[in-house]
């Protein structure tokens, strides 16, 4: 057995940073953290054993300045770089850098990186390799002009596609002539400023698909096997979501063939390390070559569950030398894992980036298949010029069904406040019927399922009286406190007993009551027995049993009223006297502003372009400005026909979130 490393640098930062410092920590590997001027205070950097300054927060500035790298590892005497993922990790120049300098590359020969890191490279290496393709144009595309050419004649729709792109990034659907010409640019130039490569290629949209991917892992020997699949269909904007594994979809004859063929192109390259080969499969379960990822994935921790296997150090010893100490026929796939990917972005307003400080931060208990990879903690800075994934949630067990509802509980769990997230998508994706059967879920099961938008998962009548029931505890609480707060009770005294509780405008008559050790909560007429843990915080996860079943509700108090967040969904409470219920039929509407005039920024971000001047008539559907937030170009169109009065910002200023861009007559 090959010794290894003393000493490794993490060239990354936030959760996967952290991810490989924990399990270089368990080999007794010491480690070097780097850090931009945004990530001085970054958990990783405090995890390390060192840390090195790279420069300012741009990545262009810090974390893709591979020489500077170099002369870290020089500096501290690290023997060997992990890449994570992102970044340098698929830049072929910098693991040859890495190997004129004599340190190692924990990840694959730079000759596999050029040969399959390039995306219109890979595919021509696929096609003569006698590996199915996707019918496309993997040539560089000169202009648009050429690219519309080139489209027409594949026939649309067609996906276009930043060649050295990845994490969904420079991607963009084109359903007629002119929906390539509006995006082909913004591609070209969303590629530039994520991978330093403008390069686009163009290829057939395949309809009804599916996204399934095969992790494989070398080692220098010449030995490869695969660790089955992962599904990873759930995408928004061609971001993966959701990701598990196995795939409900995929057979064992297909699961088998699918691993066999990206073996054998691993096997024709060279390859070693942990790689990724990715597919796109047909309703008939025909499948294409996509891509091969030449490190390890956002979602590699399914894989790592199901069997048994930890990646990261897999890769530590092939860098080392090693032999692989399994073959193909030692893979396990034992249950189901699921990965949720926690962003720090708002559903309810169309997933607009949300940055700021983590002032709440609390995880879902770890362990009982629920594990957390993250690499933020409370306080920590959720910035612009970074990628807004927050956590991973992963659970574990042994049926699909079991998987999804650990993630719906372990999300009423995880209570983040300060920026806005997508927990509550994330527990109604798993909620969805269509989701729950498995064997329908597509590429576009998000488009098809929210085409109006998010507004949070459907209420489950079954669980509206235990809802009401915590929700009257909770109400009861702050009334007690609040009560002691101004003198109106003395020593053990109590609030009243009856109230009308005011869920989402609906009034409920209930009754709380003490009972035992726990809370007897009349609710229309239904007796309910409410049990909770410790004390009730006027915000925060409420832990409650009721008539024995355990359930979470994250409160957090308002002025008048409370909001409760439970499996996916945002409630309005208040707990009113009789009387007081009484008079509020009496009190007016607060109506809120017209701003129908104006065309707000959506999320704090930088003006890419305004494509109209002061004066002009425009349509619905017309673009008016693009707005680049944490490496992605929206889009902002016209929501009906209307005339420009004024422009208020210009190409390259840096807007706050609802900062006016133009306003119209």
């Amino acid at each position: 057995m090959a010794k290894l490393f003393d000493k490794i640098l993490i060239a990354n930062r936030g959760e996967i940073a952290c991810r490989v410092i924990r399990t270089a920590r368990r080999l007794g590997i010491r480690t070097v953290a780097v850090y931009s001027d945004a990530d001085a205070a970054a958990v990783h950097v405090e995890m390390a054993d060192e840390a090195v300054h790279l420069g300012p927060p741009p990545a262009a500035q810090s974390y893709l300045l591979g020489e500077k790298i170099i002369e870290a590892c020089k500096a501290t005497g690290a023997q060997a770089v992990h890449p994570g993922y992102g970044f340098l990790s698929e830049r072929e120049w910098f693991a040859k850098a890495l190997d004129d300098a004599g340190i190692a590359f924990i990840g694959p020969p730079a000759s596999a990186i050029a040969a399959m890191g390039d995306k219109i490279e890979s595919k021509k290496l696929a096609k003569a390799a006698g590996v199915s393709v996707v019918p496309g144009f993997v040539g560089e595309i000169a202009d648009t002009d050429h690219a519309a050419k080139i489209a027409a004649e594949i026939g649309y729709p067609v996906m276009m596609k930043a060649s050295a792109g990845g994490g969904g990034k420079g991607m963009r659907l084109a359903w007629s002539e002119a929906e390539l010409r509006e995006g082909f640019d913004g591609v070209r130039r969303e590629a530039k400023a994520s991978f330093g490569d403008d390069r686009v290629f163009i290829e057939k949209f395949v309809e009804q698909p599916r996204h399934i991917e095969i992790q494989l892992l070398g080692d220098k020997h010449g030995n490869v096997v695969y660790l089955n699949e992962r599904d990873c269909s759930i995408q928004r904007r061609h971001q993966k979501v959701v990701e598990e594994a196995p795939s409900p979809f995929v057979t064992p004859d297909m699961r088998r063939a699918m691993g066999e063929q990206a073996v054998e192109l691993a096997k024709k390259v060279g390859y070693f390390s942990a790689g990724t080969v990715e597919f796109i499969a047909g309703a008939d379960r025909s499948f294409y070559f996509l891509e091969m990822n030449t490190r390890l994935q956002v979602e590699h921790p399914v894989t790592e569950l199901i069997t048994g296997l930890d990646l990261v150090e897999q890769m530590i010893r092939v860098a080392a030398g090693e032999k692989l100490s399994f073959g193909q026929a030692d893979v396990r796939l034992e249950g189901h894992a699921i990965e949720t990917r926690f962003y720090a972005e708002d559903p309810y307003r169309g997933f607009l980036p949300s940055t700021g400080r983590l002032t709440d931060y609390r995880e879902p208990a770890a362990g009982n298949g629920v594990r957390v990879d993250t690499g933020v903690v409370e306080g920590s800075e959720i910035s612009m010029f970074y990628d807004p994934m927050i956590a991973k949630l992963i659970t574990h067990a042994p049926t699909r069904i079991e998987a999804a509802d650990l993630q719906i509980a372990a999300l009423d769990r995880y209570y983040v406040r300060g920026i806005n997230h997508n927990a509550d998508f994330l527990s109604a994706l798993m909620q969805h019927p269509r989701f729950r059967a498995g064997e329908t879920v597509t590429t576009a099961f998000i488009a098809e399922e929210y085409p109006d938008g998010f507004t949070g998962a459907p209420m489950d009548p079954a669980r509206l009286p235990a809802l009401l029931a915590i929700g009257a505890v909770i109400g009861r609480a702050a009334a007690n406190r609040a009560a002691h707060v101004d003198g109106q009770l003395g020593g053990d005294g109590e609030a009243g007993t009856d109230w009308v509780l005011e869920l989402d405008g609906e009034q409920h008559r209930v009754t709380v009551s003490a009972n035992g050790k726990g809370t007897r909560v009349l609710v229309d007429g239904e007796a309910l027995s409410v049990e909770t843990t410790g004390r009730i915080p006027p915000f925060g996860v409420v832990e409650a049993r009721v008539n024995g079943e355990s359930l979470a509700v994250q409160v957090d108090r308002r002025a008048t009223s409370f909001r409760l967040t439970h499996a996916g969904r945002q409630h309005i409470m208040r707990l009113l006297t009789p009387r007081a219920a009484e008079l509020q039929g009496h009190m007016l509407p607060k109506v809120a502003p017209d701003l129908s005039k104006y065309l707000l920024c959506p999320m704090p971000g930088l003006v890419v372009s305004i494509a109209v001047a002061q004066g002009d008539r425009v349509e619905a559907g017309q673009v008016l400005a693009t707005v680049e937030a944490m490496k992605m170009e929206n889009i902002l169109r016209a929501e009906k026909g209307a005339t420009v009065s004024k422009l208020h910002a210009k190409a390259g200023d840096s807007l706050a979130v609802d900062a006016v861009i133009l306003e119209f007559e």
